[in-house]
């Protein structure tokens, strides 16, 4: 209801109750030449700021966004010190952060929610597919005091239950699911072995003469395409058109990788091991070389 997808919100439009949009902290597409990243983000978190002042602060209810970007815009982690300020916005003028940690959650960026490494709590976190690690559905909101109290204050009753959530299996589960994480230190391993290793070669993917950029945190990673790296520049192809060619070429090689516009998205089991990283990169950059030679070959290397 309140994200920047236009795709998904154009059906619903009608019914959907007023929201407004800032500027995301989009480093590779926003940051300025001589600009530092701290700036950066400063910058475009002060955007909520005066949004906020130009809506007037009674009129706005909350600030919703995701720690780490995922279907949008690709993999897409803030700069240092973004969320800090956000989070010092909202409390400044009783506007509630909510976190959307459905992609981001539950132990994909090295620690159990996403926002732990900005150092901030929202006051109402939604969570979902990495619960149950997707084996059965479930999703759910984290109300945090503010929310909590007052909603038992002033209506006398907590009231979340509906007929199909919670449903037992589906808590059972994601149960199971947080036992395992916990009991096996996944989470652990994911921080201190197994992402950083992903880590030097995702980036490592980055001189590949496609590749625009390479970003990821912890088993969260993109390769955002390009047809001029120095320039950081789009295809002149209707957006998105890259993106799906190369996943085409992922497909037939036996490795997922989804296609968010030209950007290409990873968010592998948090259990993959080392020799599985190292297929998994091998296989991707197979799927790159394979893309570059296709576009070169008609003509589509051209920047917008």
């Amino acid at each position: 209801a309140t994200g920047g997808n236009k795709l998904r919100r154009e059906a619903f439009a009608p019914l959907l109750m007023n929201s407004t949009h800032i500027s995301p902290c989009y480093e590779y597409r926003g940051r300025q030449e001589g600009e530092s990243a701290w700036d950066y983000g400063q910058r475009v978190a002060n955007e909520l700021e005066t949004e906020i002042q130009r809506l007037g602060p009674a009129t706005v209810m909350a600030f919703v966004a995701e720690p780490v970007v995922g279907a949008t815009a690709g993999a897409l982690p803030p700069v240092e010190g973004y969320f800090k300020r956000i989070r010092e916005i909202c409390s400044q003028h009783g506007v509630l952060l909510i976190l959307d940690e459905v992609m981001c959650g539950m132990g994909r960026t090295g620690t159990l929610y996403a926002c732990e490494q900005d150092g901030i709590s929202p006051d109402i976190m939604t969570i979902a597919k990495g619960l149950s690690s997707g084996y059965l559905p479930i999703g759910g909101s984290i109300v945090g005091d503010r929310v909590a109290d007052v909603l038992e204050e002033k209506g006398g009753e907590f009231i979340h239950g509906y007929t199909y959530s919670g449903h037992p299996a589906s808590c059972a589960a994601a149960l199971e699911n947080l036992r395992i994480l916990k009991e096996e230190k996944i989470v652990e391993t994911v921080k201190g072995e197994t992402a950083p290793y992903l880590r030097e070669k995702w980036l490592g993917l980055g001189d590949h003469p496609l590749v625009g950029e390479a970003r990821i945190v912890g088993m969260f990673g993109a390769l955002e395409l390009s047809p001029d790296k120095s320039a950081r520049a789009r295809f002149k192809a209707d957006e998105g058109t890259v993106g799906m060619i190369c996943r085409e070429f992922c497909f037939e090689s036996g490795l997922v990788m989804r296609a968010v516009r030209d950007s290409m998205i990873i968010s592998p089991p948090l259990v993959m091991t080392k020799a599985e990283i190292d297929t998994f990169i091998d296989l991707a950059a197979k799927a790159l070389d394979l893309t570059y030679a296709k576009l070169k070959a008609d003509g589509m290397m051209v920047a917008a």
